[in-house]
């Protein structure tokens, strides 16, 4: 009699990939959560206007159809990537358009007061930014931003729609091969709950420890 462990080595593969996916579009979706959630803060009107229209754009479309037009509209003006490049670039694109709002309300969450201090201590605005805003507004950006990365996670699953055999392709594929529909999706499911453990993990682990190095910072 066949065992659920036979099905594992073609799964473990496929959960290969979407570890991948998701450690690559998260240093992606950071970058332009980043850059677009300063950007919606700054004094400039037109930078402003374009972090807000990236936000809009990336919030309010569906993700499919964000990967198709990476996939398969791009090419035509030139700009072709690999199949795994362009699920990590329009996923990391997509969450980063979300975490972009998690890094402003962060930052503008920030009591006002350490803002007027910076500025009797004569710190630059870059350096104000750098040394007192940012590494206050990091602890409330974690929570918000570990439930992207879970949903980063998850999303992988799309890039199935573009030839890439992540976790649940994989399955799809077992399925048609083996019909064991039970065992496959059981497994599937422990695997993305396994692989959604040290994210959450991670984030209540960083958060704790930066919480606790202002808290010296400040009593110091």
């Amino acid at each position: 009699m066949s065992s659920p462990l036979d099905l594992l080595p073609q799964l473990l593969a496929g959960a290969a990939v979407t570890v991948q996916l998701t450690l690559l579009g998260a240093v992606v979706a950071a970058f332009f959560s980043l850059v677009a959630g300063l950007a919606r803060l700054s004094s400039n009107r037109a930078v402003r206007a374009i972090a807000a229209v990236y936000v809009e754009i990336f919030r309010g479309t569906s993700a499919i159809v964000q990967i198709f037009f990476f996939f398969y509209v791009l090419p035509i003006t030139g700009l072709s990537l690999p199949a795994f490049l362009t699920g990590v670039f329009a996923l990391g694109i997509n969450v980063g358009a979300y975490g972009s709002e998690v890094v402003r309300a962060a930052i503008l969450n920030v009591d006002r007061g350490q803002r007027d201090a910076a500025v009797a201590l004569n710190l630059t605005r870059a350096a104000t930014m750098r040394l007192v805003i940012l590494p206050q507004a990091l602890v409330a950006m974690l929570p918000p931003f570990g439930n992207l990365l879970i949903e980063l996670l998850k999303g992988t699953s799309l890039v199935s729609l573009i030839t890439i055999t992540e976790l649940t392709f994989a399955g799809k594929l077992l399925l048609r091969a083996e019909g064991r529909r039970d065992e496959i999706y059981v497994l599937v499911l422990l695997l993305y709950f396994v692989m959604a453990l040290p994210i959450t993990w991670s984030v209540r682990w960083a958060e704790r420890r930066l919480s606790r190095g202002l808290h010296l910072g400040r009593t110091g």
